[in-house]
């Protein structure tokens, strides 16, 4: 279970960012992964809500060793199979008489969050593909969306909860919301400044023939041995990009003496 362990917890959806080809948009919802006492199992359970507040349920066990299994959900199918491709993502396909009838990946993308893409067949057999994107959440609220093609069946539990529970979650929500776009815009920041940095790096070690002025503008080249040199010439002015082999970028110092590129 260790290769699961990322993927371990109640994850909150974001119903704004999914695409469905298939089956009506979810107004809320909660995907649960846990480990089963044996550690031999993974636990997948789903509750979401309609945009009518109707609820809904469904649970299945998988066991991550790469081989086929007997599926307890006959009407879904008889047989699955999941495998880990690495520590951030992992497949598990549904069989039926031998033929797949729906595979889901799980992966982990690089800002955290998850994403649970379904790929099946309609009853009409028309291929689609439906992508969720959950968030890590710290506690577990009552909803969610994805059901990964399973049987499902409505809890009344599920809607006396959510009826109860409506105006706390649009609060929580609220609040993450502003929590997420802080984190995204510190994320952002910080791989601006990794950007300068880089440039600097590469500034730093180049040829530079003059002492530069905060806030002016120079021309990084790149020359024929592949090294470099910053230029107070353009391109324009050279007719080209004169005796260098390409011009790398349009630079400027800044005050913390980090270049970035114009």
């Amino acid at each position: 279970m260790i290769t699961a362990y990322n993927f371990i917890g109640s994850w909150q959806l974001f119903p704004e960012k999914g695409t469905y080809e298939s089956g009506n948009r979810p107004k809320s919802g909660i995907y649960k992964i846990e480990a089963t006492e044996s550690k031999k199992e993974i636990s997948i359970s789903t509750n979401w809500v309609t945009l009518e507040n109707q609820a809904y349920a469904t649970a299945y066990t998988i066991i991550a060793d790469e081989d086929m299994h007997a599926f307890a959900d006959t009407d879904m199918a008889d047989e699955v199979k999941t495998v880990f491709i690495n520590s951030i993502c992992f497949e598990t396909c549904f069989h039926r008489n031998k033929e797949m009838v729906l595979e889901v990946i799980h992966q982990l993308l690089p800002n955290g969050y998850l994403s649970v893409t379904q790929k099946g067949y309609t009853q009409d057999q028309k291929p689609y593909i439906n992508t969720e994107i959950y968030h890590k959440q710290l506690s577990v609220m009552p909803y969610s969306t994805s059901v990964s093609g399973a049987v499902i069946k409505p809890t009344e539990e599920g809607v006396i909860r959510h009826k109860a529970l409506s105006a706390m979650e649009e609060q929580t929500n609220m609040q993450l919301d502003q929590i997420r776009k802080q984190i995204e815009l510190l994320a952002l920041q910080a791989q601006e400044i990794q950007m300068r940095k880089e440039l600097s790096m590469i500034i730093y070690n180049a040829k530079l023939s003059f002492t530069p002025v905060i806030g002016n503008l120079y021309y990084l080249y790149e020359k024929q041995d592949e090294t470099h040199i910053v230029s107070m010439i353009s391109p324009k002015e050279w007719g080209g990009n004169g005796p260098f082999k390409k011009l790398v970028a349009q630079v400027k110092l800044l005050a913390d003496h980090t270049w970035v590129e114009i």
